[in-house]
């Protein structure tokens, strides 16, 4: 009877410790989280927001092992025009000069490894934009109140974003647009 005992304690113990070590999926909640974007010319600069669609952290006791967000690329705003200009460069960013929303009307980030710091993780991850994928790291920081926040830099030509791009067309003079442009993420659960 002892041996039954034995084997039933040994499979309670390896059943409860995969409770503790199989990722959970965390969901976001889109209507309370947020992306700004920042863009720079040399005469200036443009700012917006874009709608996270969908996304979730996969977590287990010991903090993020993956997750996944999906951006909705038909969601670009700019915040800092009115009227006809503002309608005019959210047309723009949307057309196959920049974002090619109609054939790419979603972004993605998929997190591979976060390793667990004082001020939340260190994070590797591929990014996706117009179909082409590349690595990014980045600090997630944890905050009081649950949410998380980030702040990402983005080379829009590593996705084939390369309307005014200096490292591509000479001459462009004051309508050169920087290569990089901003995110400031905040993740809401």
């Amino acid at each position: 009877m002892k041996n039954v005992e034995k084997s039933v304690l040994i499979l309670a113990v390896a059943f409860g410790s995969m409770a503790f070590t199989t990722p959970v999926k965390k969901s976001i909640n889109p209507e309370k989280s947020s992306i700004a974007w920042k863009g720079e010319k040399v005469l200036g600069t443009h700012t917006g927001t874009i709608s996270l669609q969908e996304g979730h952290l996969e977590m287990d006791a010991n903090g993020i092992t993956g997750g996944k967000f999906i951006v909705d690329m038909n969601t670009i705003t700019v915040t800092d025009l009115e009227g006809g200009s503002k309608g005019k460069l959210e047309g723009h960013l949307k057309s196959d000069d920049f974002f090619g929303v109609k054939n790419y009307p979603t972004a993605s980030l998929v997190i591979n490894s976060a390793k667990k710091t004082d001020y939340g993780y260190d994070v590797s991850a591929n990014i996706t934009i117009k179909g082409i994928t590349e690595p990014i790291s980045f600090v997630l920081n944890e905050h009081e109140d649950g949410t998380m926040t980030t702040k990402l830099v983005i080379d829009r030509t590593k996705f084939d974003v390369r309307y005014g791009s200096g490292s591509f067309f000479d001459n462009l003079g004051d309508k050169t647009i920087s290569d990089d442009f901003k995110l400031d993420v905040k993740l809401a659960f």
